[in-house]
């Protein structure tokens, strides 16, 4: 547990310091007088598309790796391993089917998009270009978490991404990029920029394995590869078109539909910033737990399962209700576009999505390696089915609040059936009394900074709310020993001070 504490923490630290300059960016997006809101909402539809073709082109490559890199570890001397390349040709062969299947949907697009989202038509082709570069960091990413090295991935996605998009918007608004229309384009480089970065990184350190393929592990688990890839490819991809669908659905059926995007594109940016413990727990487990699999190690695979609720829970709890006592105090404080005050009720919604996902513990990591991964397929294509129609038809209804409000019944769906089908399959699962009381204590100290700064406004109201809640929040943690990792945090850092 102490090898996934210290890189979930560092990842943790790299991503929230890369969520710092994503916040700054998104400032730079929705202040006054740089961008309009339907270039920020361009910006938002481009990285959905992308997330979209990288999902759709990895043909389960990541996954392959999360699953078998243990016994390519074991059986083949490193030099040897063919499994990063045979990845990497799954990712080739899948880039170029999903390239082609986008420029024959091309006038699918034009017909759907011309009239409320016109701009996404004009650049439709640049989306290929930033997509393919995110598949190829996704593959390189999941090699590089199996060498217990989560947080340079991380730096460079969450950091090292966020701070070429600030250089990007720093030259635009310097009058060094003349134009949206370069700015743009120039973003698309944007993901085959850190995907280049983090393969000359893995070169350096000699963990960049080129075996000749197909080695001996791979012939032998060539039947076990191919039906845990297929399921596990097919129901991540349509828990990504489920995640990405919000924004595609916006820009497809209301008016002004890039603006639209933009309101919601921000309360989705600030959202995840509730969700990014999860990452780098994620990140962390993927490893330990494929090899406490492989043992039978059921004992590890609980312990890990409950810490990890229980963590992200606290943590996500905090910031969630820390952002939405500020939030209104923020766009007029920072001096956002006041049409921003509109996205606040999406916010609560997705937080609260947010919440759900985290404090129901890292179930899609325990099911993709575990001997029942097939329920991932079948647990995506659920959520497919409930969120699908319910977005349609709660966007048409309500407009962008209906849209997050589908998001949240959808997701509580989901991760209530994969709660249920953990627990009832391997007699695992991640709650105790201590949830509960991690959720009263939220709650408890949201109530009191509402009524003490309910008619407060300001830089001063900002600060000392946050410094209010941030104080009664974490002693309450500290007293009634939500985490048993605190303890242990507090001790490690008394013993390097010594």
């Amino acid at each position: 547990m102490s090898a996934i504490r210290k890189q979930s923490i560092l990842s943790t630290l790299v991503i929230y310091a890369g969520f710092g300059v994503g916040l700054l960016n998104t400032y730079f997006f929705t202040k006054e007088g740089l961008f309009s809101e339907e270039e920020f909402g361009l910006y938002n539809a481009f990285i959905a598309i992308a997330n979209l073709l990288a999902s759709a082109a990895n043909l389960g490559a990541p996954y392959f790796i999360y699953k078998f890199y243990p016994y390519y570890r074991d059986h083949l001397r490193f030099d040897k391993n063919d499994q990063l390349i045979v990845s990497l040709m799954l990712g080739a062969m899948g880039c170029i089917a999903a390239i082609s299947a986008g420029i024959w949907l091309e006038p699918l697009v034009i017909k759907k998009y011309a009239t409320n989202a016109p701009q996404l038509v004009n650049y439709y082709h640049w989306t290929f270009l930033l997509g393919a570069g995110l598949l190829l960091f996704n593959i390189l990413e999941a090699w590089n978490w199996q060498q217990q090295r989560a947080a340079t991935s991380h730096f460079l996605k969450e950091a090292g991404w966020r701070t070429f998009v600030l250089l990007l918007i720093g030259s635009f608004s310097w009058g060094c990029i003349k134009n949206y229309d370069t700015f743009i384009k120039l973003f698309s480089l944007s993901y085959p920029l850190i995907a280049l970065l983090l393969l000359l990184i893995l070169l350096y350190r000699k963990q960049l394995p080129m075996g000749k393929p197909l080695s001996k592990v791979s012939r032998r688990l060539k039947g076990s590869i191919t039906r845990y890839t297929t399921f596990t490819y097919s129901g991540t991809l349509i828990f990504t078109i489920a995640q990405v669908f919000d924004t595609i659905l916006i820009a497809s059926v209301l008016s002004n539909a890039m603006s639209k995007v933009a309101l919601y594109s921000l309360a989705q940016n600030v959202a995840s910033l509730v969700q990014v413990p999860q990452r780098g727990v994620a990140a962390a487990s993927v490893a330990p737990l494929s090899t406490a699999w492989k043992k039978k190690d059921m004992r590890t695979i609980s312990q890990i399962y409950q810490r990890s609720s229980i963590n992200q829970l606290i943590v996500g709890a905090g910031l969630l209700v820390l952002l939405l006592i500020n939030y209104k105090d923020v766009v007029s404080t920072f001096e956002l576009k006041s049409t921003y005050l509109q996205a606040f009720s999406v916010l609560v919604f997705l937080g609260l999505t947010k919440l759900i996902d985290m404090g129901t513990g890292i179930n899609s990591q325990i099911i993709v390696t575990s001997p029942k991964w097939r329920f991932e397929f079948n647990s995506g294509i659920l959520l497919l089915f409930i969120m699908l129609p319910l977005s349609y038809w709660l966007t048409k209804k309500y407009g962008i609040t209906g849209t997050a409000i589908a998001q949240l019944i959808s997701i509580g769906c989901y991760n209530l059936v994969r709660l249920f089908f953990i627990w009832k399959e391997f007699g695992l699962q991640p709650f105790s009394k201590k949830t509960l009381y991690a959720l009263l204590l939220a709650a408890g100290a949201w109530t009191l900074c509402y009524f003490l700064f309910k008619d407060s406004s300001g830089w001063s109201a900002l600060i000392l709310r946050s410094l209010t809640f941030m104080a009664v929040y974490l002693f309450g943690v500290y007293r009634l020993q939500l985490t048993p990792d605190v303890a242990e945090l507090m001790d490690t850092l008394r013993k390097r001070f010594r």
